[in-house]
């Protein structure tokens, strides 16, 4: 085996879904705040663009995509952000965020270089450590502080450590704060890979989940050696689709593209039509997000009623929330297990989260209501 992945303990949703079977094995109702997975139901007309493309004959699907879905997710940007993006070379579907980011340190980074090391944020997607680790790169995450709003910024990490980067991965709207870069970081990212030549990714699979101003791209302020992904899963409520897509530097597009060959990574043509639609009509986003934000307040009011400390910021699917005094984020996730509410211990992001658990507006807006009604104060 592998000795670096030793070091990996088990994914975070495996000890959740492991936590949920105990509670139900109780007999308690089950509030499930831990997953990112809502449970709105997924448009019907994405629903129906998937099985009108159900062919009687089945064939395999292209790597890089029809040129419908390729098209439609150029438009998306370019309504979107404002963004221009060759749907030719410019462009890549992709099995979801998640497999995109476990694939991306295979390609582009090479382990026996000493410019190797995979640069993120933490609290963070764990996908990003385990990535780099299957890679032969060197995660390394740096901690960041709510004191500073939990930006990643160029100069924290240094000269040094910049010249030994391969990639740096941006995730904002972050996970698990739900904080948004500004546009004065991007533009200070930009110029630190246009110095160090590292590959620079963004992970935005939450720019379309946002409360008040939308969220930037990276693409609004770089283009060569840079990458965003996105991702359908909250968006459209298409998280057992996995659909997403790669966009940015077509030198890079090009080089994932020739190798992914070789992994047989390509979506189902009746996935692509779904994804299609869904790329194509921004009403159901809009309908989703002000679902999301009527979740979002019923929980930061029972957070106020209760002397509750979330981090408020206006994007993503998740709330911060620092645990009561003299608690750590294992030991309240039990206490709440206790009235049958399952949330993510901070520790599962990172290192130092230990005075937080994340929340995921997941439930209904009445499954929220309920589990307000039921949650401690402790």
């Amino acid at each position: 085996m592998n000795d670096e992945l030793k070091k990996l303990k088990s994914y975070p949703k495996a000890r959740l879904e492991k936590r949920k079977a105990e509670v139900l094995a109780r007999g308690l109702r089950v509030h499930d705040f831990g997953t990112g997975d809502p449970s709105e139901p997924t448009p019907a007309f994405i629903r129906q663009a998937l099985i009108d493309a159900v062919p009687v004959e089945s064939r395999y699907s292209t790597v890089q995509g029809n040129s419908d879905l390729r098209d439609a997710t150029a438009s998306y940007l370019q309504r979107r952000f404002g963004v221009e993006v060759d749907p030719e070379t410019g462009i890549l579907p992709t099995s979801g965020s998640m497999e995109a980011v476990f694939h991306l340190p295979l390609i582009l980074v090479d382990g026996s270089k000493v410019q190797k090391l995979v640069v993120y944020g933490e609290p963070a997607y764990k996908v990003f450590e385990i990535s780099s680790h299957f890679a032969g790169a060197k995660p390394h995450g740096h901690l960041l502080q709510d004191s500073d709003s939990y930006l990643l910024r160029p100069e924290q990490l240094g000269e040094e450590t910049l010249r030994r980067t391969a990639m740096v991965i941006l995730n904002y709207p972050h996970n698990p704060s739900g904080q948004m870069l500004p546009p004065e970081l991007f533009e200070a990212w930009v110029e630190a890979r246009d110095r160090h030549g590292f590959v620079l990714v963004s992970d935005e699979a939450y720019c379309d989940i946002y409360f008040e101003e939308p969220p930037h791209s990276l693409l609004e302020f770089g283009r060569k050696g840079c990458l965003s992904l996105y991702s359908l899963s909250k968006r459209s409520g298409m998280t057992g689709y996995f659909t997403g897509f790669l966009a940015g530097d077509p030198e890079l597009i090009g080089t994932l593209k020739r190798f992914r060959q070789s992994m047989g990574l390509s979506s189902p043509i009746w996935t692509q039509a779904a994804a299609t639609a869904a790329w194509s009509d921004e009403a159901h986003a809009e309908e989703r997000r002000t679902i999301f934000a009527e979740k979002r307040r019923i929980l930061l009011d029972m957070c106020d009623r209760l002397g509750l400390q979330p981090y408020r910021a206006t994007a993503a699917l998740f709330l911060w929330i620092q645990v009561p005094a003299g608690e750590t984020d294992e030991s309240y996730a039990e206490k709440l297990l206790d009235h049958g509410i399952l949330v993510s211990p901070g520790s599962f992001y990172g290192p130092g989260q230990e005075r937080y658990i994340r929340v995921a507006l997941s439930p209904t807006v009445e499954e929220c209501l309920a589990a307000a009604k039921v949650w401690p104060r402790i």
